[in-house]
């Protein structure tokens, strides 16, 4: 049997193709962009192939052989339906056992801006003739380290996300979570809403961050327009700061707070505490 995992030079995908090796059942194939991301993978043992979601024949080359493939989904807004439904038809015409797509929590009824190319992509799965498993990712407590300077130096967490609770997880739970799928049997047709053991507000997050940090944190809240604002002034692109914006009114709203238990069965433990992600950014 042989494993593929899509972006595998990106983070996730990264964390994914390094889960698959620790387990050691299966060869594995890294398809990505440019290859040189990841020579020191190549160097290891995993076979690289070159293929962009946007380039249906080179898709065909590298999922040939494949017998189960993570397509892990893009980055590039807009465009993600389309490029994903590539992965997909060459999938098919590959004659792939199992694919597994990584989606976002509820995403039938997830109201929120990241959450409608998903919703898309989903759509094209259930009618497509290859068997699927669908990984709703929750909330990655990387995602906040980008503002975990400034709210360190600062003593203030600013977000939109009110006394609503974030069930997060490290990106390397989910990936072991992906890795799971990926090497064993039974995950044809079912859909995993993945969420951390950790259920915070931000007001809590703020506390976490203090307690890695040393220093006093306190969580202010703003208005979603105020918050977006507030992104675009710090230089995030509008496109972004509305995604981000909108992702924190969805979490004031519960939509990200997942306690199905699908990630600790996956991986056969808690998931990792935010705390410790937080002291090893700020070591």
């Amino acid at each position: 049997m042989t494993v593929a995992v899509t972006a595998a030079g990106g983070q996730l995908g990264r964390l994914v193709v390094e889960a698959l090796l620790r387990e050691g059942t299966t060869p594995v194939v890294a398809i990505v962009r440019d290859p040189q991301k990841v020579a020191d993978l190549a160097e290891r043992g995993v076979e690289v192939r070159q293929a962009a979601y946007d380039d249906p024949d080179a898709l065909d080359r590298a999922l040939a052989g494949v017998d189960r493939v993570l397509l892990v989904s893009g980055n590039e807004f807009g465009a993600r339906v389309a490029q994903h439904t590539n992965v997909i038809r060459a999938a098919e015409r590959a004659g792939v056992k199992l694919l597994a797509y990584t989606s976002i929590p509820r995403a039938t009824e997830n109201p929120l801006i990241l959450a409608q190319e998903h919703i898309g992509t989903e759509a094209v799965l259930a009618e497509s003739a290859v068997p699927y498993a669908i990984l709703r990712n929750g909330w990655y407590w990387e995602n906040y380290l980008g503002g975990l300077g400034h709210a360190v130096e600062t003593g203030v967490l600013h977000g939109a996300a009110s006394d609503g609770r974030v069930a997060g997880a490290a990106r390397a739970d989910y990936a072991e979570a992906a890795a799971k799928v990926l090497t064993t049997d039974g995950h044809e047709g079912r859909v995993y809403e993945l969420g951390g053991n950790e259920s915070l507000t931000y007001a809590e997050l703020a506390e976490v961050i203090s307690q890695a940090s040393g220093k006093p944190v306190r969580y202010e809240n703003l208005s979603t327009e105020d918050y977006n604002a507030a992104l675009e002034q710090a230089g995030l692109p509008a496109p972004y700061a509305a995604a981000l914006a909108d992702a924190d009114a969805g979490i004031g709203n519960g939509i990200l707070d997942v306690d199905s238990g699908d990630l600790q069965k996956l991986i056969g433990r808690p998931s990792t505490p935010a705390i410790e992600i937080f002291r090893a950014a700020l070591a």
